[in-house]
């Protein structure tokens, strides 16, 4: 199939799996009645309608979202390395991530008191993760800069995420069981219960990260080649290195904040686009992989839900058994 096709394909798929996500649930509702209610129908059953709106829309819209960062930002990671098993969670930047929230979680009584509801609130929770995801990779950059073998920085990164956890763990040790729970819970990772006004903020950020990597279509296939090819084009390597420092940041930061850390998302859908469109160009393998990681979460997040349960398996777990197998056929197949 040509590139144009699969694109449209995809976005097919996007509108349907979306469909039935919202659909999929304790409470089976028709996908027409789902139709209906996303329509305005206001004939529906007013149960239904509350199910649909209020929970069941929103998380998947989240799902969207989680998708476009992590997916995004893997891609990324994987051009600026050129390494195929780069991404910000083997990296560590999820780590990061985790030990800001981590910190004001479970370190909360540590702050005074009229600060605690402002930084513990989801936009606070949300600015940390972000700083803590770009100081780790910062780090992980700085490496890169001194050692050239990109399996050394790999290692190096896993052990930067590594010390990450070190630090949580300590902080659990001396934490209540109040907020050993909310941790625990936010660490299984979660696509429900986010306000409309924390989506509207995902959305912005999530936007404004693919706009950025959208810009820098020409310095990342230069970049395929090297930094002496890109800065033979043209290219501000340098300039280019941290704008994609700062949009993989941005996205896998605010994800993690707002739904926990999502495996091997960022990893594997970059491969999966690659082997669907057979390009390089970014220019394809963006909105390529940015769709893709849409359609995966919509699937992840119906695999949550067991049929006849109330109760939803953690999302983390599910892109766990999604991406752990593909990432292993990919090293079997010697492509990494």
């Amino acid at each position: 199939m040509g590139k144009k096709v699969v694109l449209g394909v995809l976005v097919v798929l996007l509108g349907v799996f979306f469909i039935l996500d919202i659909s999929v649930g304790s409470i089976r509702i028709p996908i027409g009645t789902t139709l209906d209610v996303l329509l305005g129908d206001v004939e529906v059953k007013e149960t239904w309608r509350y199910i649909i709106l209020n929970y069941r829309l929103p998380k998947a819209i989240v799902a969207v979202l989680v998708g476009v960062a992590l997916s995004i930002s893997g891609l990324l990671m994987q051009t600026l390395f050129r390494n195929p098993m780069a991404e910000s969670y083997v990296l560590g930047i999820s780590s990061g991530a985790s030990l800001g929230v981590a910190i004001l979680i479970l370190g909360s009584s540590l702050l005074p008191t009229a600060f605690v509801a402002l930084f513990t609130s989801s936009y606070g929770i949300a600015l940390i993760s972000v700083l803590g995801s770009l100081g780790l990779l910062f780090l992980v950059l700085l490496v890169s800069n001194t050692v050239r073998n990109t399996v050394t920085v790999l290692i190096v990164g896993l052990m930067f995420g590594s010390f990450a956890n070190a630090i949580v763990s300590i902080l659990t040790y001396f934490s209540s069981a109040e907020q050993l729970k909310r941790f625990a819970f936010w660490s299984l990772g979660s696509l429900g219960n986010l306000s409309w006004d924390v989506i509207l903020l995902f959305g912005v950020v999530v936007f404004i990260g693919v706009f950025g990597s959208l810009l820098l279509i020409r310095s990342l296939d230069a970049m395929l080649l090297g930094d002496n090819y890109a800065s033979s084009m043209g290219v501000n390597v340098k300039k280019a290195r941290n704008l994609i420092i700062l949009v993989t940041s941005l996205l896998a930061g605010v994800s993690t904040a707002f739904v926990g850390p999502i495996a091997f998302i960022g990893l594997a859908v970059p491969h999966i686009a690659r082997l669907l469109l057979k390009v390089s160009s970014h220019r394809y393998l963006i909105i390529s992989t940015a769709l893709l990681g849409g359609v995966i979460m919509l699937i992840c997040d119906m695999l949550t839900q067991i049929k006849g349960e109330q109760f939803l398996l953690p999302i983390n777990a599910v892109t766990s058994i999604f991406g752990a197998p593909i990432v292993i056929w990919l090293i079997l197949r010697r492509k990494v």
